[in-house]
């Protein structure tokens, strides 16, 4: 028997691709990983049949924000769509150890990384070496004393060098841009950021930023953080993209949002990205939370903080000090809007959310077991006991199922590209792969899911976090079936490394 012309046929479904406004009724061929046809195609022609009559199909979710990076987290960002999961924001080191772990684990999404800035300083300014052997969450919390005052201190010109060179080696070993975690070490000053955002430069990679300063009042406020940024931007050059505007922005996003949107409108290379909730999540030694005026400044009370793995909210700055010191890397939620009870708070969420031209990204964070320790198993479902954040699943499915579908505050064309071509396009100049992504166009990767719009939508919540998802009935990673028919196969491992340019040379 002659081989058929397509390994998998998508069969009538409504065809969305931002990247060319295209929206009709029409099936996808896919060979060989790639999609080779676009239109009215006979079913005979393909090998499997996908019927995605009375669904969307669109390209795969590019998550640009996601510190998950497992087989498991995996699985759950199937289910909310995404075929690209990226650590950008923190970014990890050594960068080559790193994708060669992460080919050993057999990842079922494509995935990718970005040089980390504050591993290097913690590297030269505090002696803390990476260790290959951790996740980059575990490494977040290594160091929480401070030593050689890697967080709290500036960093005098040949520290400087030494951590822009550190870095430096990381996009030369394929880091996508440069993962600026700032918040986590506010003392690294002008000077500092100068140089390394002059590196991103020179490199034509972003730098993947959290602001210095998380705080509603002057001085060193989140509107401070992003003047300098955009200062940054201006002086250097370098491609500024800014993260999780919600969370970061507080109770002042409106006045932030104006500044970005100023700075744009200057010609200014400022991205933004945000995700749907008013709560955050990040390590307990996080150096805002310690300060002595966090309630003053940030508008929310120590009990805002809840430890993930146990459920427990924090009762002052004693009892943080003391969980801090005992289990610095200990993963929190950040209760910082109460949008299902405060309809202020939900606009609030909403200007980032909708910001135009601003990225869906999830900030999704790893899986814990119930003893604090990330886990790295491969059970499905994911045992019930295992804590994390929400958006680590469901955070696309939450935005088009709440904001499209629920609310009518987007269109869904609008809704998709948030999801794919905007984040795809802060990435194309330093990460050549992403022009065959993002996109439902021949000759580009059959990164592709088909998903049922009256359905569509996160079920996990902080009482029940590996709740998958609904709505996804089919995702293919590089023309490979991940979930068919609503249901996964655990057994398909199709994800592909991402690599910076500088991987190729530099």
């Amino acid at each position: 028997m002659a081989k058929r012309a397509f390994d998998h046929l998508i069969k009538g479904g409504r065809v969305i691709d931002p990247a060319t406004g295209r929206d009709e009724i029409a099936d996808i061929g896919i060979a060989a990983g790639v999609i080779t046809a676009i239109g009215n195609i006979p079913a005979e022609d393909a090998e499997t049949r996908i019927d995605a009559s009375g669904k969307v199909v669109c390209p795969g979710f590019i998550d640009i924000h996601a510190h998950g990076q497992s087989v498991a987290a995996d699985w759950m960002q199937a289910f909310d769509g995404v075929t690209t999961t990226l650590e950008l924001e923190v970014g990890v080191l050594p960068v080559r150890d790193w994708y060669t772990r992460q080919a050993r684990a057999r990842r079922v999404l494509n995935y990718g990384a970005s040089a980390s800035w504050i591993f290097a300083r913690k590297q030269v300014m505090g002696g803390i070496l990476p260790d290959p052997g951790k996740h980059p969450m575990e490494m977040m919390g290594e160091g929480a004393d401070n030593r050689g005052g890697w967080s709290s201190d500036s960093a005098s010109a040949p520290q400087v060098a030494d951590i822009c060179a550190v870095v430096e080696t990381g996009l030369r070993e394929g880091g996508i841009g440069i993962g600026i975690a700032h918040g986590y070490a506010p003392g690294a000053g002008i000077k500092e950021m100068s140089e390394v955002c002059g590196l991103a430069a020179r490199w034509n990679a972003p730098t993947f930023t959290h602001i210095p300063f998380m705080a509603n009042t002057d001085p060193r406020s989140s509107e401070e953080s992003y003047i300098r940024i955009i200062g940054l931007a201006a002086a250097t050059g370098a491609h500024m993209h800014i993260c999780h505007l919600n969370s970061t922005s507080l109770q002042d996003i409106a006045r932030c949002r104006a500044l970005i949107e100023q700075a744009q409108s200057r010609g200014l290379p400022v991205t933004v990205e945000a995700y749907p909730y008013g709560t955050g999540s990040t390590v307990v030694s996080a150096s805002f939370f310690a300060a002595r005026d966090f309630p003053e400044r940030t508008g929310t009370g120590y009990a805002s903080i809840e430890l993930i793995h146990t459920r427990r909210h924090m009762r002052d700055r004693d009892d943080l000090l003391a969980t801090s010191a005992e289990d610095p890397a200990a993963l929190v939620a950040w209760h910082f809007l109460d949008s299902a009870q405060d309809r202020a708070h939900q606009e609030l969420l909403d200007l980032s959310v909708l910001y135009p031209g601003g990225a869906i990204a999830s900030d999704a964070m790893p899986w814990v077991e119930p003893d604090g320790s990330l886990y790295f198993g491969e059970d499905w479902p994911l045992p019930r006991h295992l804590s994390s954040h929400p958006r680590s699943a469901g955070t696309f499915t939450k935005f088009i199922g709440e904001y499209h579908r629920a609310w009518g505050k987007v269109g869904l064309m609008e809704a998709i590209a948030k999801c794919t071509i905007v984040p795809c396009r802060v990435l194309e100049a330093c990460l050549p792969a992403m022009a065959r992504k993002a996109r439902l166009q021949e000759g580009c990767d059959a990164d592709v899911i088909v998903f049922d719009p009256a359905r569509i939508a996160a079920k996990a919540s902080f009482s029940h976090m590996t709740a998958p998802a609904e709505g996804v009935e089919a995702l293919l990673v590089g023309g490979m079936p991940v979930i068919l028919d609503g249901r996964l196969d655990t057994q398909s491992r199709p994800g592909r490394p991402l690599r910076g340019g500088g991987a190729a040379g530099g």
